[in-house]
C-alpha cells in the first residue's frame, strides 16, 4: 500500500495511488496523498502532473473498516482532515494536474478529480457520490464542478453514479479512451500541457484558480460540518456498519 512518484517524461510528474483491494484510502493515505502532489508540483523541473491509480478502479473513498475499527471520533475526524489536505493539494498543485480514471471513482474520488485541472478516463470509468449510503455529506463542491446543478443534485440525493461518457457529453471528462490506453493517453496530454513555457503555466495555474466562482477550501469544508453532524446523531455509524456487515457477507462494494 502506496503512493509513488515516477518521471516517465521530461516535465510530467506521475503520482499514482495503489491501496488494495479497491483503493480505499486509510487516513494516512491521503496525507502522504497530499505531500506527494505538493511535492510534484514544487519541483520546478515538473510542468504537469498526472493523477493515476493501480488495479480496478481509482477511488473508492475512505477506508470505512479503518473508521469503524476506531473508538472515538479520532480516525472521522482525520478522515475529515485528509481528505480536505489531499483535495486542496490537487486544487493548489502549482502546476496543472491530469486526472487519469478507471473503473470506480467514488466518495473521495470525485474530490480529487472535481479539483484536478483535466480528466482523462477509460470507457468503464464511472463517478458518483455514495455519501448518504456511508452516513456522510461531503463532496458535493466537486461533483459540482463536474455536472450541472440539477444533475448533482440528483445524483448526491441518490448515490447514483454517472458514465464517464455522460461527463464527457457535459464536457468535464476530456477524452474518454478503452482502459488499455488511459495512461498513454493521460501522458500524451500531459506532456502537451509540459510543452509549455514553465513558468508560464504556473502563473496560468495561479490565474485560472484566482477567478474560481465558489471557494472550494470553503465550501468543503462547510460539508465536512454536517458529516460530524451526522456522526454525533449516530446515524452516521449505523450507515457504516451496515456498510462493513455487507462487505463482511460479500457484497460488492
Amino acid at each position: 500500500m502506496a503512493v509513488s512518484t515516477s518521471t516517465p517524461d521530461k516535465g510530467v510528474a506521475v503520482v499514482t495511488v495503489d491501496f488494495p483491494p479497491v483503493n480505499a484510502l486509510p487516513v494516512q493515505g491521503w496525507y502522504d496523498l497530499a505531500a506527494a502532489v505538493r511535492a510534484a508540483g514544487a519541483d520546478q523541473e515538473v510542468r504537469c502532473v498526472v493523477l493515476a491509480a493501480a488495479g480496478r478502479g481509482f477511488n473508492a473513498g475512505v477506508d470505512i473498516k479503518e473508521m469503524q475499527r476506531s473508538a472515538g471520533h479520532d480516525a472521522l475526524i482525520g478522515a475529515n482532515r485528509g481528505c480536505y489536505e489531499a483535495f486542496a493539494a490537487v486544487y493548489e498543485c502549482e502546476v496543472p494536474v491530469v486526472a487519469a480514471v478507471q473503473g470506480f471513482c467514488l466518495g473521495g474520488g470525485i474530490g480529487l478529480v472535481g479539483n484536478a485541472d483535466a480528466i482523462v478516463a477509460s470507457d468503464d470509468a464511472v463517478f458518483g457520490l455514495p455519501e448518504l449510503d456511508r452516513g456522510a455529506l461531503g463532496a458535493a463542491t466537486h461533483l459540482a464542478r463536474l455536472v450541472p446543478q440539477h444533475l448533482m443534485r440528483t445524483l448526491y440525493y441518490t448515490s447514483r453514479t454517472v458514465s464517464a461518457e455522460e461527463l464527457h457529453r457535459h464536457g468535464s471528462v476530456w477524452l474518454v479512451v478503452p482502459r488499455d490506453e488511459l495512461a498513454a493517453s493521460a501522458l500524451e496530454l500531459a506532456r502537451e500541457i509540459a510543452a509549455k513555457d514553465g513558468y508560464l503555466i504556473r502563473l496560468a495555474k495561479a490565474a485560472i484558480n484566482g477567478i474560481d466562482p465558489v471557494d472550494v477550501h470553503r465550501s468543503y469544508r462547510f460539508e465536512q460540518g454536517f458529516t460530524f453532524e451526522a456522526n454525533l446523531s449516530g446515524v452516521a455509524d449505523r450507515h457504516r456498519d451496515a456498510f462493513v456487515t455487507g462487505e463482511a457477507k460479500g457484497e460488492e462494494r
